[in-house]
């Protein structure tokens, strides 16, 4: 068995037995680099603790309040900036969340504050409330959803049903599950998949809630809930260091919880700063990555399959779109992209960052390895398609 645990189980060995463990009288355990001792755990919840808020939101329904949305949220910047979720600080009925509504948000040390809304993305579910203190706040350091790993152990934090500092522990399950997965349509999104204990509530608009986020809608599946109260609250890694926003679970079953990596959100924040907005562009292309099963499978198909083993896969064009009119077809195989190299959508999507008509050259290989250099221009996504 792997060194997991390197905590004591029964009585504490004797001094003696410690001396020649250790070499020396007074010398302690030193931690194994890879272990998961008996204070990781609180250590870590114990560094970003104290920057995890509680989130309070009147709701109402054609004006009239029908309660509140409960939610979490971590301060991240000392000026009073708190990450959390968009489902969590704006209505429903305002689709585009343009509002700059009021937040009651509420410290681990007791102290309470009225947050503004100042930025919301309702397609990655992310939102940023501001407050202002006149003392110091405390803040968690962002780490890298980057370096992630399937088995790697995190704590989810939050404020479940308004119970402050709750803290569960688990692993990540997945580190790119897809949105498509999960029976969301919409736009491409993919998030960390953990089995931490997120405490979810049933919400009525949950039942019936079509959202005009991106072309397509995307449509909120009914087995895929929000956590009503840890929604918006930190995924943390052993070392204190946020990797995720927690956003959602599956009620159907136990330990499939979702969160939004932190890579992503970091790019979210740069948006909202640079524009006060996320900027999409869209070509208007269905993509698949290809890998060494899909292209097997298509070259038994069909015999004029082009001959490669990487790019990205065109199954459908939208008509009249940006790709319609640089003259994509299904079929094409998208191997470089504004003149790199591409094996991935995740790559195309990188290097088209926030260029909106801006032409773009694409190198596409067709039917009997026919290659055609095709001239793109994004357009800005619209999120009320």
């Amino acid at each position: 068995m792997l060194p997991l645990f390197s905590s004591r189980v029964g009585p504490a060995p004797s001094s003696d037995i410690k001396k020649e463990a250790s070499g020396a009288v007074g010398d302690e355990p030193k931690p194994c680099c890879n272990c998961l001792g008996r204070d990781t755990i609180a250590n870590a919840a114990a560094r970003i603790g104290p920057a995890v808020v509680n989130l309070s939101v009147p709701q109402g329904f054609f004006g009239m309040t029908t309660g509140k949305s409960i939610g979490s949220g971590t301060i991240i910047d000392t000026d009073g900036t708190i990450l959390t979720c968009a489902h969590v600080v704006v209505d429903f009925q305002d689709m585009r969340g343009s509002s700059k509504g009021k937040v009651d948000v509420t410290l681990q040390d007791g102290r309470t504050f009225e947050g503004t809304v100042v930025n919301a993305d309702l397609h990655s579910d992310i939102a940023i409330v501001k407050i202002h203190s006149k003392t110091p706040l405390p803040t968690a350091k962002l780490g890298s959803s980057s370096k992630l790993r399937p088995g790697d152990w995190v704590v989810a934090m939050g404020c479940p049903l308004s119970l402050q500092n709750t803290i569960t522990a688990g692993i990540v399950s997945c580190v790119d599950r897809k949105s498509s997965d999960l029976g969301l349509g919409g736009m491409r999104r993919e998030y960390l998949q953990t089995d931490c204990a997120i405490n979810a509530v049933t919400l009525s608009l949950s039942l019936s809630v079509s959202l005009p986020l991106s072309p397509p809608p995307l449509s909120l599946s009914l087995s895929v809930m929000a956590a009503v109260g840890n929604s918006g609250g930190p995924l943390v890694n052993v070392d204190g260091e946020v990797i995720g926003v927690n956003i959602m679970k599956v009620l159907a079953a136990d330990g499939l919880g979702f969160a939004v990596p932190i890579d992503s959100v970091s790019k979210i924040i740069e948006h909202f700063k640079k524009s006060g907005r996320v900027v999409r562009p869209w070509l208007g292309l269905k993509m698949v990555d290809l890998n060494d099963m899909i292209i097997g499978q298509l070259k038994e198909r069909d015999p004029t399959f082009p001959n490669v083993n990487k790019g990205i896969l065109v199954p459908m064009v939208t008509p009249s779109s940006p790709a319609d009119r640089a003259g994509f077809h299904p079929g094409d195989i998208v191997i470089e992209f504004d003149g790199k190299p591409v094996e991935s959508i995740k790559e195309i999507i990188e290097i088209m960052g926030d260029r909106i008509g801006v032409p773009l050259k694409v190198l596409v290989k067709r039917a009997n390895d026919n290659l055609v250099t095709l001239t793109v221009s994004p357009e800005e996504s619209n999120p009320d398609m």
